[in-house]
């Protein structure tokens, strides 16, 4: 049968949408790109906070309408989504045929079912805590551009912070054996991937789990001689969690990227203690201070929740010096949602909604002066850039990253009088920084990377 997927949230979610896809055409099933004519709809959704269910369900009812003027037959809802809300999913929704939580990735083909599709039995799971984990050897159907992927290096997370469902919805840490994922990243490579994006919960964490410690950092030495890849990109960095060890293996290592995504969600003591975070504004000013001497040249990412429960005024403009201190690359701002489940969803939402917009205003507002110097310094040097194609908002211009830009959470490179034969997706530009424009660069080319 003909299968469409809809994936919505993190990377990692998106990693489980094309393990899915791949489970189904080695079942014999084709995938199409066009809703109207998929005879079974899956949509992979995302349960994180307020906005992501939101967009989930407005997804299901969106799906839903082409059982009724397309050629949809059958509607299965996947993810977070459906292992939080599945009885009441499976209760207020009867266009949905069959849910699946997080746990249940290897059913989709018995959910999908055959041509009796409409009649198939539904797929019966008790809850438990999820423990599924993909490996090289699972069928995937890449549905990033050829050049790029995400590869999870771990599944759930053993943190209790207070304002997360992840642990309930993902289950505890467990990280893949390290033979898998070179294992993964080689037949990527072989594939024409040229950028390998690692994910998990807490990147750094990986192997701990396993009693393996510095684990992260044996990967990525591995992972940086396998032929043909580009680029090794690290996100998701747990501030405790970042060892020696793996900031000299990303000085070190020629392909790992001088990119360090460190989410460090607030500044003040008191907000990280409600917030049941481990570390302190000074902890975290000593880490940056280390990784800053220990990888020169590195861009540093991080997010921040504005408006958790208790905030006060005085513990915001705390966060904003912070910010304004530190200078980071790249930042983003999220407003505190009040999820039930949580720690922080047993208390008050106290702080109005209004005032979490005004600060998240606020706080990107000045983030984005800082982002504005910093790229006028930039202006002259030469920089490395991966193509990754015609650019969205102007499709004759060549658009791409430099290794401090991440594939949608950062800004863009765009090249000017750039050979479209010559830059192909995955090149290597080499280029001089003609100006810039917030988060985003011009770059003149001056020559074409070889593959390594």
């Amino acid at each position: 049968m003909k299968i469409g997927l809809v994936s919505l949230g993190c990377p990692k979610n998106l990693v489980d949408s094309e393990v899915m896809l791949g489970l189904a055409e080695q079942a014999g099933h084709t995938i199409t790109a066009d809703a109207k004519e998929a005879e079974v709809l899956i949509v992979n959704t995302c349960a994180f906070i307020d906005s992501a269910k939101q967009e989930s369900i407005e997804a299901i009812l969106e799906m839903a309408q082409h059982k009724k003027a397309g050629a949809c037959r059958r509607l299965i809802v996947t993810g977070c989504l459906g292992e939080r809300y599945r009885e009441q999913l499976r209760r207020e929704l009867p266009e949905v045929d069959e849910v699946l939580g997080t746990n249940d990735v290897p059913a989709i083909v018995r959910a999908i079912g055959g041509s009796g599709a409409p009649a198939a039995t539904p797929v019966r799971f008790h809850r438990s805590r999820p423990t599924y984990l993909y490996g090289a050897e699972t069928p995937r159907r890449l549905t990033t551009p050829p050049h790029l992927a995400y590869v999870k290096i771990a599944e759930g997370c053993n943190y209790k912070c207070a304002f997360c469902i992840i642990p309930r919805l993902r289950g505890p840490y467990r990280s893949r054996p390290r033979p898998s994922v070179v294992q993964e990243a080689r037949d990527l490579a072989a594939r024409g991937v040229r950028e390998l994006l690692l994910v998990s919960q807490d990147t750094t964490f990986y192997g701990v789990d396993r009693g393996q410690r510095d684990e992260l950092a044996a990967l990525l030495r591995e992972l940086d001689a396998v032929d043909g890849l580009r680029r090794i990109r690290l996100l998701y960095l747990y501030p405790t969690t970042i060892t020696g060890p793996t900031l000299r293996a990303v000085r070190e290592c020629e392909r790992v990227c001088r990119y360090v995504d460190l989410p460090l969600q607030h500044a003040s003591n008191s907000v990280l203690s409600r917030m049941r975070r481990p570390g302190t504004r000074a902890g975290y000013e000593r880490l940056i201070d280390r990784i800053r001497r220990e990888i020169p040249g590195v861009t540093l990412r991080t997010s921040f929740i504005v408006g958790f429960p208790g905030e006060t005024a005085e513990e915001f403009d705390e966060l904003c010096r912070f910010v304004g201190e530190q200078r980071f690359d790249n930042v983003g701002v999220f407003t505190y949602s009040h999820e039930e489940g949580t720690a922080a969803g047993r208390g008050e939402d106290d702080v109005p909604a209004a005032v979490k917009q005004q600060r998240r205003r606020h706080l990107m507002a000045l983030q984005q002066e800082v982002a504005r110097q910093a790229g006028r310094g930039h202006i002259g040097r030469e920089v490395e850039v991966m193509v990754d194609g015609p650019s969205a908002e102007h499709p004759l211009v060549l658009a791409g990253r430099t290794e401090g830009q991440a594939p949608e959470i950062d800004g863009v490179t765009y090249l000017t009088d750039a050979d479209p034969e010559a830059c192909r997706p995955g090149a290597i530009v080499r280029g001089a920084v003609e100006d810039a424009r917030g988060y985003d660069l011009v770059v003149r080319p001056l020559s074409v990377l070889k593959p390594a």
